[in-house]
């Protein structure tokens, strides 16, 4: 028989095989030959670092209103480097805490719906017969409706807010995040050091925890950068259609909408927030993409020979 020291160790080694430091190492060196990673990297700092620093940067506020200076056009070299809007506010100022309005919500809604998808999921996979069968059922449900249409639901039923939207995005997105976890459950919990941990008598919440969930992370990051990105895009259309984050807060959706109306004479109030909306998710999805080569194993052979 195999002492509980003994089983302990052999547990470690296969949790850890290859070494942990070894492989963050390998995981810098080959993200730093990652062409699409290091653009998706710079894009995606480029748009927090503006977001964070916005409140410090020598420009004004985003509702500071200059009757002398409305619909002032794009000029480089002028104090309002993006032009002014309607109301004689600064674009580049509404630009950036825009940016901070996206982000927050972007971040904050694929936390939520990652919470969800993660519980539900891992108790899917790894129980399976009938809590499988009751959860899949509940995912499939959601699975079977565009995330937009099942936001734009929830956000008109909670009424218009940044609140209400970042709700509406995390109910409406959990399903793929349950769905990636349930999978990957259902693999592990066959896999040797599950068993071994079962007969050491270690309980199913310790197992899920300490052993399967860890087994997981890799996909579920990648996800969760590219959900960003989505999230994104959703609230910025919830908020085009009036129904997401409201005035006085700047966002990218909202500028969009009151800039369609002087797209011919002052092209640059829709512009810019359109540039920023595509700036930063081209960058989250070259991250993303760039994640899951650099996580996928079966292209770690290809890209050494």
């Amino acid at each position: 028989m195999i002492g509980r020291k003994s089983l302990s160790d052999r547990l470690m080694t296969w949790r850890n095989e290859g070494g942990t430091k070894a492989q963050l190492a390998d995981l810098i060196q080959r993200g730093s030959r990652n062409t699409m990673m290091l653009i998706g990297t710079g894009f995606v700092l480029v748009i927090a670092l503006s977001a964070i620093l916005a409140p410090i940067l020598p420009m004004a506020g985003p509702q500071y209103r200059d009757p002398t200076f409305i619909n002032v056009p794009f000029q480089p070299s002028s104090h309002h480097l993006f032009g002014t809007d309607e109301l004689g506010r600064d674009m580049l100022s509404r630009v950036l805490w825009g940016g901070r309005v996206s982000l927050l919500v972007g971040t904050i809604a694929v936390l939520f719906s990652l919470t969800i998808g993660l519980m539900l999921g891992l108790l899917a996979g790894y129980f399976g017969g009938k809590v499988d069968y009751v959860i899949s059922g509940v995912i499939d449900v959601f699975w079977t409706f565009p995330t937009f249409l099942l936001a734009l639901a929830f956000a008109a039923a909670l009424g218009p807010s940044l609140t209400n939207v970042i709700v509406a995005i995390g109910i409406s997105s959990w399903a793929g995040y349950a769905r990636l976890v349930r999978g990957q459950a259902f693999t592990v919990r066959e896999r040797l050091f599950v068993e071994a941990s079962k007969a050491m008598g270690a309980s199913n919440t310790r197992i899920m925890f300490t052993h399967v969930l860890p087994n997981c992370l890799a996909p579920l990051i990648v996800w969760a950068s590219i959900g960003v990105a989505d999230a994104i895009v959703i609230e910025s259309s919830l908020s085009f259609l009036g129904i997401g984050t409201q005035p006085p807060t700047p966002s990218w959706g909202y500028m969009l909408n009151s800039g369609r109306k002087y797209i011919d004479p002052s092209w640059w109030i829709a512009t810019f927030p359109g540039i920023a909306i595509l700036w930063t998710i081209l960058g989250f999805n070259l991250f993303g993409d760039g994640l899951r080569d650099l996580m996928d194993p079966r292209l770690k052979g290809l890209r050494r020979r």
